[in-house]
């Protein structure tokens, strides 16, 4: 070409001002203290930025750190085996591209190079705001408290539906109830060195955890007739923090707390390795807090075994003899800790093991599954995933839109919006499996999954805790503090994932009505799956808040409990999500809470839920939707009307039982419903423990702040002011009441009806034709099977039991929208 100006440019590079204003700018504020010349080329490496994790800003978030190329030294990053091979081809063609664009004759950021190596003068795509994994490349891998050791090994596992029921354990009597010895008489074999508690609090993270070389904390087998077990629970989700060997084969194992404080022992996760065949183990958890469980009633534990994965393709199942909840009997002047014990025998020698309290659902798998959400090119048109924020520790809480493209903004505008959420009790795993299978169900091409994006906008966050979730927590975030206990917080900087959640629902309700609110919670003392809501305070709306509840127990009604709902809003509840987003305008706000055990209704009866079992709900909640907004009224209007009656019975029961009788022909509906319903007292709840320390003066200064901003109120008025006042509000009030008692046109119901009509304000519309033109065979019954894609529902001998004389309306009755070609969707907060 020209070799004298080649030669002229490798002498002597001309420096690119931008990135010798940057250098200057990041050494001087000290984020940056490697030699100039190690510099990165920023038009070779930009496209290698976000795919590749050869240049990465490494070490605790937030802290002065090297810009460094060891990838092996500072951050990994997790190549999950969803990654394709196209995939890791893709990422190594852009690393080979990176060296050619490494040349100090390409300064430019705008030249790319095509296939034949001609440059192709353009402009750059811009790098995103937040650091999000690209469908070509490997994913971020999660950020650990710097106290955290973690093991470098990739833990997975298979999913696999059991052929047979999984019954409960029954209690023979006889169940051996060991005594407790600990230390002094037993051998330590596994200890976590390093533990944060109660007052410490979270400072920084890093992906990896503590720096340093990992421990060797299980002990070291002094040859191959060592029985001895081998621990380990340093992985994402994972939870023991000793085990104590008191005997051949038996073990006592002891349970972190949630990271930073000194409670919340319930959910366990951990491996064990070297284990014999035909030999009965028994392990006992020694530190439990709950003085009720449903291993006291018939749970049994979780079991995987590594080698029936690998040859038999079976995963987890439970497994457990001798089952026992009993009381600790060592007491140490605190609170009491209860214990649980079971005997075990492992299929295979020298097998490598796993043992849960419920299914495992890491944030790696929910990456998973996103990425594979956003490498399909169907899904990502109406799925738009984005960040709503970072956590605590720098982890992204990712938040999902879901709803078909619009054809005007008219139409975008129109739509009503559903939130759901997941998982701000990390350890509460079957809310991640339920919203699995909702996102399986309205991401599909049912039917019914493209009529509910015709008409709705989905808001989805599938996991407001992953630190918790990361570290194996099982109810707090970093802070120390239960995430749905602070709702109402002012602390953005504390609480970064609920206060994003919060401003964006307060943001979507004032461009659209949000129809319903759920967030997925997981029980450990009652069995099925039951919701909790909020009574309604207004006559127009008596019991409409107990309409989707029924509706959903008729959908599925051998899984959920109505007579488990409750909807009594107690004080000690005001920071949960449910109640501060009733308190916001959401009529329909519930948590749904799902059993870590089984069933006790139908054909499921005595039977552990499987993971199929739960994402199974996830499609019911869609159906119940469109049941919910049915334009023929007919299920809404019986719902009410059998609500009624189940009020009335419940008065005439409670007044029984005072020995008083009363006649309920009057005005029997003015009777308080909080004075009928009781506390949810048997919810796995815990009470707000208030601030940590160290948070309570910056919540007070903010405090301050916002009383200060608050306008100063009127001085009192005179009595003649005050009577004009009083008599405009009468009058006010009085042509309101005219005005509500004018007849209207309702639909499906007789005019006279004393039932109101509901908030959904029919937003299915009407059009046969279309909807018999664009969907096809979009059957309707009151069976929740209507789509031809028997993978979705449920099995087949499950059948609602809506009376088939009563809903003769038919599916056929409702239009969507018209299919539109892919268009932006106009409205996203």
């Amino acid at each position: 070409m020209f070799p004298a100006l080649e030669t002229e440019l490798k002498q002597e590079t001309l420096p690119d001002p931008y990135e010798d204003f940057m250098h200057h700018h990041l050494q001087y504020y000290g984020y940056f203290k490697a030699q100039k010349g190690n510099l990165p080329n920023s038009a070779a490496h930009q496209r290698v930025w976000k795919t590749s994790p050869r240049y990465e800003l490494n070490g605790s978030f937030g802290e002065k750190q090297d810009l460094i190329s060891d990838t092996l030294e500072k951050e990994t990053f997790l190549w999950p085996t969803c990654l394709s091979s196209t995939g890791h081809a893709q990422v190594d063609a852009v690393n080979r591209d990176s060296l050619m664009l490494s040349s100090p004759l390409l300064r430019s950021r705008q030249l790319l190079y095509d296939e034949l190596d001609e440059v192709n003068p353009r402009l750059r795509e811009p790098r995103e705001l937040f650091s999000f994994f690209s469908s070509r490349g490997p994913l971020q891998a999660p950020r650990w408290p710097i106290e955290c050791e973690v093991i470098k090994e990739n833990i997975h596992h298979i999913e696999w539906v059991p052929p047979q029921p999984e019954y409960f354990y029954q209690p023979t009597g006889d169940e051996k109830v060991p005594e407790i010895v600990g230390e002094d008489q037993g051998t330590v074999v596994y200890q976590l060195d390093s533990v944060p508690t109660e007052g410490a609090y979270f400072t920084s993270s890093r992906i990896g955890g503590k720096r340093g070389i990992i421990k060797e904390l299980a002990v070291t087998l002094q040859g191959p007739e060592d029985n001895t077990l081998l621990f380990e629970s340093r992985f994402e989700s994972g939870n023991l923090q000793k085990a104590v060997r008191v005997g051949i084969y038996e073990y006592e194992l002891t349970l972190r707390t949630d990271l930073y404080t000194d409670k919340h022992t319930q959910w366990f996760y951990f491996r064990v390795q070297n284990t014999r065949k035909d030999v009965t183990y028994r392990f006992t958890i020694v530190n439990l807090l709950k003085p009720k469980s449903l291993y006291a009633v018939g749970m049994k534990p979780l079991m995987y075994s590594q080698l029936d994965a690998i040859t038999y393709n079976v995963g987890w199942r439970r497994e457990g003899h001798e089952i026992k909840y009993y009381k600790n009997n060592m007491d140490d002047g605190q609170q009491p800790l209860y214990c649980l014990t079971w005997t075990v025998q492992f299929p295979h020698d020298q097998d490598t093991c796993f043992f849960a309290h419920f299914y495992p659902y890491t944030y790696t798998d929910l990456q998973c599954y996103l990425l594979s959400v956003a490498n399909n090119p169907i899904q990502s048109q109406f799925c738009k995933l984005r960040a709503l924020c970072r956590s605590l520790a720098g982890n992204t809480v990712y938040l999902l839109t879901i709803t078909n493209p619009s054809r005007t903004p008219q139409e975008a505008a129109a739509k009503k919006a559903v939130v759901l959420s997941a998982r701000v009790h990390p350890g509460e795993s079957n809310g991640s499996w339920i919203m699995r299978g909702f996102l399986d169900f309205i991401l599909s091409n049912s039917p019914d999954a493209q009529l509910l994006r015709d008409i709705f906008v989905f808001k989805v966050i599938p996991m407001l805790n992953p630190d918790g979730v990361i570290v194996g927590n099982y109810r707090c975030s970093l802070a120390g503090r239960d995430l749905n206990r602070h709702y109402k917080t002012v602390l953005k900087d504390s609480f970064p994932c609920i206060w994003y959640t919060k401003n964006m629902i307060k943001r979507l309700l004032e461009e659209r009505e949000v129809l319903l609110y759920c967030d997925f919670h997981g029980h450990s003392r009652k069995n099925n799956i039951f919701l909790y809501g909020c009574n309604s305070n207004s006559r127009r709306h008596w019991l409409h808040e107990r309409v989707f509840p029924l509706m959903l127990s008729k959908n599925a009604p051998d899984k959920f409990c109505f007579d488990s709902c409750n909807f009594k809003v107690q004080k000690c509840k005001e920071g949960t999500g449910r109640v501060v987003m009733w308190r916001m305008g959401i009529l329909n706000s519930y948590t749904m809470e799902s059993t870590f055990g089984g069933s006790t209704l139908g054909s499921k009866r005595d039977t552990h839920f499987t993971v199929e079992d739960l994402k199974s709900l996830g499609y019911h909640v869609c159906d119940t939707i469109l049941d919910f907004c049915d334009p023929d009224q007919t299920k809404y209007t019986q719902c009410l009307q059998e609500l009624k009656e189940l009020l009335q019975q419940e008065i005439h029961k409670k007044f029984n039982n005072f020995g008083q009788d009363m006649d309920l022909d009057g005005n029997w509906s003015d009777i308080p419903l909080s004075d009928i319903e009781s506390s949810t007292s048997g919810s796995d709840s815990s009470l707000s423990d208030g601030l940590p320390i160290h948070l309570l003066s910056i919540a007070d200064e903010l405090n301050q702040k916002m009383i200060l901003k608050k306008p100063k109120k009127k001085r009192l008025q005179t009595r003649k002011q005050r009577n004009e006042q009083y008599q405009k509000n009468y009058l006010m009030r009085e042509l309101k009441l005219t005005e509500n008692s004018t007849p209207t046109q309702l639909s499906g119901r007789d005019k006279d009806s004393s039932l109101d009509q509901p908030l959904t304000s029919l937003v299915l519309p009407k059009n046969k034709e279309i909807i018999q033109s664009k969907k096809p065979g979009f059957t309707a019954s009151c069976s929740p099977k209507r789509s031809t894609n028997s993978s979705l529902g449920p099995a087949p001998d499950v059948k609602p039991n809506w009376p088939r004389t009563r809903y003769s309306a038919t599916r056929k009755d409702r239009t969507a929208m018209a299919v539109y070609p892919s268009l932006h969707i106009y409205t996203y907060p």
